[in-house]
């Protein structure tokens, strides 16, 4: 039976394999992004590898309130009970200048960028959310290591695991599951910019155990598990995804 997934952040990147994977398992997704046109790219390339994809999209950053409003209001109006969502927006800013302003920018940008996407998105949506279903948050390996810049991108990261152990907590009597996915290094996202050079890649690779960077799919498959039957006894777990290029704790 179809079930209906939320996935934030789904333009691209990460956010697009998760999309492509719930898709392909048969789910009705609802894809999230600011950008319409993004949007519309994504549709068509998860299209193209999961036949018959039943796909909604919803133009919205998650960030402010009346984007949260707006993705609220059309998942209400759908009807259906949300059965997974997955959170999946995020960045990390870079500041183009120094000094304390420079500094104070980075981090609200940050905080905005990777906490309160999660936060508007899953306080909005909770109520329509199913019994036993799943939230899946995701963080990065920079929760652990830290980050460029001033640190802000690893420290905005690390709420979501106070965060989650929060709603795991609240949600769990509903039987509602909820865990953190921090992947380390991943290919093919565009997530480094400009700023990836061959030899800090080749570095990333090296460091894994496995000899290889993460793909988008493997974070996506493991998004999948997550919010299935045999996921479901997992909750208030930050699990890391790395290829071995940081241990377990």
């Amino acid at each position: 039976m179809s079930r209906l997934i939320i996935v934030t952040g789904a333009g691209s990147g990460i956010g697009k394999a998760t999309a492509e994977r719930f898709a392909a398992g048969g789910d009705k997704v609802v894809l999230v992004s600011r950008r319409q046109h993004r949007l519309e790219e994504a549709a068509a390339e998860v299209r193209a590898h999961a036949d018959g994809a039943d796909l909604d999209l919803v133009s919205a950053d998650l960030a402010d309130l009346p984007g949260a409003a707006r993705l609220q209001e059309y998942v209400t109006e759908l009807g259906l009970p949300v059965a997974g969502l997955v959170c999946c927006a995020g960045s990390a800013p870079y500041p183009g200048d120094s000094g304390l302003k420079a500094v104070a920018d980075e981090w609200q940008e940050t905080y905005r960028a990777n906490v309160m996407t999660a936060v508007l998105a899953v306080e909005g949506l909770e109520p329509a959310m199913a019994d036993g279903g799943s939230i899946v948050l995701y963080s990065s390996i920079a929760a652990y290591r830290g980050s460029g810049g001033s640190g802000a991108y690893g420290a905005a990261k690390n709420a979501l695991h106070s965060y989650a152990h929060t709603l795991a907590a609240r949600l769990g009597p509903r039987g509602i599951n909820v865990n953190v996915i921090a992947p380390g290094y991943v290919a093919e996202t565009g997530f480094f910019g400009d700023r990836l050079t061959d030899a800090r890649e080749a570095m990333l690779i090296r460091q894994t155990a496995l000899g290889r960077a993460g793909s988008p799919q493997d974070i996506a498959n493991l998004a999948f598990f997550l919010c299935s039957a045999e996921g479901a006894y997992l909750t208030s777990q930050i699990i890391q995804i790395n290829g071995g290029s940081s241990h377990g704790v």
